[in-house]
């Protein structure tokens, strides 16, 4: 078979590939063989999923050697099925034959320390070079849109092939059906663009322009989340994962029963486990069980997930995930009084610890839908803070009673924060709230580059448009989870290339914290200011630009400098500096030569700016 069929092979296997998906080592016991798995799968399915797994373990390798192997693999398949099942290589676990076959091939260097271990060890050595940061692969290079139509018309089914290669290598650990699915929007966007290339009223570009995003963004949607969740994993571990998925299930399907959702919580976790060391294998099929599982008992979990079920399995996870919670029961008290109240609360901590605690998260989170996962953490580590002090030896006896109080100010302060910086939204729009934001994120971290800046905040603004339009009951929810998100790419880019030990203490301490320990950051006392050299602030007639977004990057730009100049300015300061600089602005740009105003004009505003910035 060549890659001919490749497009029918991303239409066949959302609804057939993850059933027949092996378990790793752990399934030599099962007899699950590469015959089993070719007979269930098909030959499209199984080769598409082999073109997947060496692109993502391969990653420096060419599109050549990765069908190459892909082929030999099913070629190996085919044998077994036909009549070799009884072959030592046919009984060997799936996996195994991918790393075998990986190690036969020359000229792959890398792997040579990797191959000459024992498995498992084997395996964890070629995840352990698995490399999703950026720029380890060169980015897409976006082609001429007519070249592209060409290629397309005349290789449209290896285009597709080579597309899946490309985006598996770049994301090595992201999961198999995600890039299926990703393959099934670029096959229609090219089908869609270059269908009607001969029509010269068709703006080819316009087309690829407008259809892009939706190719890309399950690429960066699902590999962001999976990049945020595996960070919480390594660095704060299992037990932190765990809390997390006990508030989200908890809050998403309220009536279950606790041994429901620590069950949920506990395969969640294992399969998060796999799919952060890179087994996709295993990702796969633990998420495909978790799938049956949650559909097979919609009656006792959820009656707002009926339609996700009925979807084809690629769909149905994001379906399921992005639900509206499931009502609460209606004979749910409205509180929970015996966690502080029952006389052998303390007895009941020392035996069960994380028993007891996980108990007051599900039953808190359960009547709580309204507050963010991240809320809810802080909340448990209070009560957890709370037991701790209070079941001391000569603790007074209203101890826990005083943990309502700190409760309910904690929710305060948390509500306070959002109202007040959606109210600051709603009153200076999108520009001038994420220039608020580049204001207070450069003075924490002006180790960060101006274009990161610009991102980290426009991503910020954009939740700010997203979440501030919402109701009281669903803005928490909204805005603090996708703040945490791009906290965590904050904190990703810190471990990467350290910023400052102010951050570092935010992204090490505590998952729960992080939000409100990046607020009360001020300015990094330990940055060196920017001295003011000839080439600091350049002014040229671009200012002059009639594309406001342009206009406005640019004054961005400015501003970033301005600050890592001048970290302590102050309000009144930017005012008046602002303000020379449009006065300058308007003035050169009525101007002939505007480029020579602003060569004569530019040095005269930084003294008058230097004499601002010293009163």
């Amino acid at each position: 078979m060549n890659w001919r069929t490749i497009t029918y092979v991303i239409l066949l296997v959302s609804f057939t590939v993850v059933k027949a998906l092996p378990r790793s080592y752990r399934d030599i016991e099962e007899k699950n063989s590469i015959a089993q798995r070719f007979s269930q799968l098909q030959e499209n399915n199984f080769k598409a999923i082999a073109m997947i797994m060496f692109a993502q373990y391969v990653q420096g390798g060419t599109f050549g050697k990765a069908v190459k192997m892909a082929e030999d693999v099913t070629e190996l398949a085919k044998r077994c099925a036909a009549a070799a099942r009884d072959s030592p290589d046919c009984l060997k676990p799936l996996d195994r034959i991918f790393l075998d076959t990986i190690c036969q091939e020359e000229n792959l260097p890398r792997f040579t320390d990797c191959c000459a271990k024992k498995d498992p060890e084997r395996n964890d050595c070629f995840l352990s070079l698995k490399n999703s940061s950026r720029g380890f692969i060169s980015p897409f290079e976006r082609p001429n849109a007519e070249a592209a139509c060409k290629n397309h018309s005349q290789h449209q089914h290896s285009l597709t092939g080579y597309f899946i290669y490309e985006v598996s290598r770049r994301h090595p650990f992201l999961y198999a059906p995600t890039i299926l699915s990703v393959a099934i929007r670029y096959d229609e966007m090219m089908k869609n663009c270059c269908g009607s290339a001969e029509d010269p009223t068709r703006n080819l570009e316009e087309c690829f322009r407008r259809q892009a995003p939706k190719v890309v963004k399950p690429v960066k949607e699902d590999g962001l989340r999976q990049e945020h969740t595996c960070g919480i994993l390594k660095k704060f571990g299992e037990r932190t994962l765990k809390a997390l998925k006990l508030v989200q299930i908890s809050q998403k399907f309220p009536k279950a029963d606790f041994v429901t959702v620590n069950k949920l919580v506990v395969d969640i976790a294992n399969m998060h486990k796999d799919c952060c060391r890179g087994d996709m294998l295993d990702c796969m099929h633990d998420r495909e069980e978790i799938l049956h599982y949650v559909c097979a008992n919609q009656d006792i979990l959820s009656s707002k997930i009926k339609k996700c079920c009925e979807k084809p399995l690629l769909q149905r996870s994001e379906c399921i995930v992005n639900a509206e919670n499931d009502d609460k029961p209606a004979d749910l008290s409205p509180h929970i009084r015996e966690f502080i109240e029952d006389k052998g609360i303390c007895e009941r901590f020392a035996q069960e610890k994380d028993a007891h605690l996980a108990r007051f998260l599900y039953e808190y989170s359960r009547r709580h839908p309204e507050f963010s996962a991240q809320m809810l953490l802080r909340i448990g580590k209070g009560y957890e803070d709370l037991l701790k002090e209070c079941c001391k030896t000569g603790a007074p006896e209203d101890c826990c009673s005083r943990g309502e109080e700190e409760l309910k100010k904690h929710i305060y302060e948390t509500e306070s924060v959002m109202k007040t910086s959606c109210d600051i939204y709603k009153e200076k729009g999108d520009y001038y709230f994420q220039n608020e934001l580049l204001m207070s994120f450069t003075k924490k971290m002006p180790q960060l580059t101006s274009a990161e800046l610009i991102k980290f905040t426009k991503q910020m603004t954009t939740i700010g448009s997203k979440c501030c339009q919402l109701n009281q009951h669903k803005l928490l929810p909204c805005a603090e989870e996708n703040l945490d998100l791009v906290l965590g790419e904050i904190c990703r880019r810190h471990l990467t290339d350290p910023i400052n030990p102010g951050v570092c203490h935010c992204c090490s301490s505590s998952y729960a914290l992080r939000r409100p320990c990046m607020g009360k950051l001020d300015i990094d006392e330990s940055y060196v200011p920017l001295s003011l050299t000839p080439g600091l602030f350049t002014f040229h007639e671009d200012l002059c630009t009639t594309e406001e977004e342009k206009l406005q990057h640019k004054k961005q730009e400015m501003l970033i400098t301005l600050i890592k100049y001048k970290p302590q300015i102050t309000e009144e300061q930017l005012t008046s500096v602002t303000a020379a600089f449009t006065a300058m602005r308007e003035q050169c740009c009525k101007e002939e030569n505007r480029e020579a105003c602003f060569v004569r004009e530019g040095p005269e505003l930084i003294k008058r700016s230097e004499k601002m910035l010293s009163a």
